[in-house]
C-alpha cells in the first residue's frame, strides 16, 4: 500500500525533530520507551538510624504490633465507638469518594490513548445557488450525509502516557489519604474517649476532697463555736471547701466537650453520651509499646507515602510540558455515505471514506514551552522538598510522642507517692487539731495540696494513654486495620440517615 504525500511529511517532519533534538534527547526517548522527560526516581529520605530513647526499656524496637491498636486498652467502650466512628465518620466517607474521583480520572487519561474524537453523524444540507453567478452547477443543492468521524492524535512523544503516568498516582495518593484520614479518625476517637474518662476520674477526686473538707469545715465550726478556735480556721475551712467546689465546673464542661466531639467522630448530631458510657476508670496502658525503627515510618505513615506519590504525579507532568517541544500527528477521517438524493444514500456507490493525517508544531512558542518546563521542574523540586520535610516532622511527632509517653509513666510514680504522703498528712493534721495541739493553717495546707496533687495524678494517668496514642498516630498506626480486613466503607447516599448506617461490606 503507498504512503500518502501527507504521510510522508510527517513522518519526514519526525526524523527532523529527532535528528536536530540531539543524541541525548534520542536515547532518553528510546530509553524511556518512547516518552520525552524523565522517568520518576524515589527522593531520598532523611531517616535516623535509630530513635532518641531506643535504650530506654519503655521504647521496643521490633515491628510494631499496631492493627487494632486500640485494643490494648481492652476497654469494651473505645472499641464500640471506634467501630461507630469508622462506619458513620462523614470526613472518612469524604476521602473514600475522593478515591473514586482520582479512579474516574485515571479512567479518563487512558481513554485518550484511544481516538480523542469519536462521533456518529447525520447531516442534511440544503443549499440555493444564485442563478446569475454563471456558474456550472444546479442552482438548488441537496446533500445527505451519515457515517463516523474519528480524531486521533497519536502519543508519539508519550504526553499520554505521562498523564497517565501522573493520574495514577494521584490516584494513589488518594488512597494514601484516605490511610491518613483513618489514621486521625482512630487517634481522635481514643484521645477524646480517654479525655472524657480523665476529666470523669479528676472529678472524682475533687468531689470526694469536698466531702473532706466539709467534714474539717464542720469541724472547725464546732470548735469556734465551743471557742475553742478562731474565727480564721472557720473562715479558712469554708474557703478550701468552696475553692475545690469551683474546680468541678471546669472538669463537667470538659467532660461534656469530649462527648461532643465524640458525638462529631461518630458523624451524629451532638448528644449526651455519658447515658451510654457507665462510669469507668481511666484505660491502662501497657508500659512498652514497640515502634520499629524511623526508617519504617516511610511505608507505615500514610500522609509520608501521599507526599511521595504527588512527587511522582509531579514528575510526570515534566513530560507532558516536554512534550509541547514536539509536532503533535494526528490521523483524521471519515466513512459513511454521501448523496444529493436521500433515496439512494445508502447504495454502493454512495459509500465514501477518506483519511487526513496531519503535524500541528508550535515552532514559535517556545519561550513559553520552556518556562512552563522549567515551572514544572520548579514544582517537582517543591514536592520533593515537602516530601522530605514530611518525614521529617514524622520523625519529629514520633520521638515527641515517645518522650511524652515515658516521662508521664515517671511523673505518674511521683504524683502518685506524693498523693499517699498527702493524705497521711491530712489525716495526721486533722487529728491534731480536732485534739487542740495545731491551728487549722496546717490542716488547710495539707488538704489543699492534696486536692491539687490528686488532680494532677488524675491527668497524668490520662495523659499515660494519652501520649500512646499519640505514639500509634505518630507511627501511623491503624491505617491497615481494615484495609486488610473490612476494606473501606461503601459510601452511603446523601438521603441516608446517620442513625441507620448500616454495616458496610468490603470493598476492592
Amino acid at each position: 500500500m503507498p504512503v500518502s504525500k501527507g504521510a510522508r511529511c510527517s513522518i519526514a517532519a519526525v526524523i527532523v525533530v529527532l535528528t536536530f533534538s540531539g543524541c541525548s534527547n534520542l536515547s532518553r526517548w528510546v530509553h524511556n520507551c518512547f516518552k520525552v522527560g524523565p522517568n520518576y526516581v524515589e527522593p531520598c529520605a532523611p531517616v535516623a538510624d535509630e530513635w532518641v530513647d531506643h535504650a530506654n526499656p519503655s521504647v521496643v524496637s521490633s515491628p510494631a504490633q499496631d492493627q487494632c491498636w486500640w485494643t490494648i486498652f481492652n476497654d469494651p467502650d473505645l472499641n464500640r465507638l471506634i467501630d461507630s466512628a469508622y462506619r458513620q465518620n462523614l470526613n472518612l466517607q469524604v476521602a473514600a469518594a475522593r478515591i473514586t474521583e482520582a479512579r474516574a480520572r485515571r479512567s479518563i487519561a487512558v481513554g485518550n490513548l484511544f481516538p480523542q474524537s469519536q462521533q456518529a453523524v447525520s447531516n442534511y444540507a440544503h443549499a440555493q445557488v444564485s442563478k446569475n453567478l454563471g456558474l456550472p452547477i444546479p442552482n438548488t443543492v441537496d446533500i445527505y450525509a451519515d457515517g463516523f468521524n474519528a480524531s486521533w492524535e497519536l502519543d508519539f512523544w508519550g504526553r499520554y502516557r505521562r498523564t497517565i503516568e501522573s493520574t495514577s498516582a494521584n490516584r494513589d495518593a488518594a488512597i494514601e489519604d484516605y490511610g491518613n484520614a483513618l489514621v486521625l479518625l482512630l487517634s481522635n476517637v481514643a484521645a477524646n474517649y480517654i479525655q472524657y474518662r480523665t476529666f470523669e476520674q479528676r472529678l472524682a477526686y475533687a468531689r470526694e476532697n469536698v466531702i473532706i473538707l466539709r467534714k474539717s469545715a464542720d469541724l472547725a465550726q464546732s470548735r469556734f463555736d465551743a471557742g475553742t478556735t478562731t474565727e480564721l480556721d472557720l473562715r479558712q475551712a469554708n474557703a478550701s471547701v468552696a475553692q475545690t467546689q469551683a474546680t468541678i465546673p471546669p472538669l463537667e464542661a470538659g467532660k461534656r466537650m469530649a462527648t461532643n466531639q465524640l458525638s462529631v467522630l461518630m458523624g451524629m448530631p451532638v448528644s449526651d453520651l455519658a447515658q451510654q458510657l457507665q462510669p469507668a476508670s481511666i484505660p491502662i496502658a501497657p508500659v512498652e509499646v514497640a515502634v520499629g525503627i524511623p526508617a519504617d515510618l516511610l511505608r507505615r505513615r500514610p500522609d509520608v507515602r501521599r507526599a511521595e506519590k504527588l512527587v511522582a504525579a509531579q514528575s510526570a507532568q515534566i513530560g507532558i510540558a516536554e512534550a509541547d517541544y514536539y509536532p503533535r500527528l494526528a490521523v483524521n477521517g471519515f466513512i459513511g455515505y454521501v448523496a444529493n438524493d436521500f433515496n439512494i444514500l445508502f447504495s454502493s456507490s454512495s459509500f465514501t471514506a477518506f483519511v487526513m493525517p496531519s503535524l500541528q508544531w508550535n515552532i514559535l512558542n517556545y519561550g513559553r514551552i520552556k518556562n512552563n518546563v522549567t515551572a514544572q521542574e520548579a514544582l517537582l523540586q517543591v514536592s520533593t522538598l515537602q516530601y522530605q520535610q514530611t518525614v521529617l516532622d514524622a520523625g519529629r511527632e514520633v520521638e515527641d510522642a515517645l518522650v511524652q509517653f515515658i516521662q508521664a509513666q515517671q511523673q505518674t510514680r511521683f504524683l502518685e507517692q506524693t498523693v499517699t504522703e498527702l493524705r497521711r498528712a491530712v489525716q495526721i493534721s486533722q487529728d491534731q487539731f480536732q485534739g487542740g495541739i495545731t491551728d487549722f493553717n496546717r490542716v488547710y495546707t495539707n488538704q489543699s495540696q492534696l486536692v491539687i496533687q490528686q488532680d494532677q495524678l488524675g491527668t497524668a494517668r490520662g495523659n499515660i494513654a494519652l501520649y500512646l496514642v499519640q505514639v500509634y498516630k505518630a507511627i501511623g498506626g491503624g491505617w491497615d486495620s481494615w484495609c486488610q480486613g473490612y476494606g473501606m466503607p461503601e459510601l452511603l447516599p446523601i438521603e441516608t440517615s446517620i442513625e441507620t448506617v448500616p454495616q458496610s461490606p468490603a470493598v476492592e
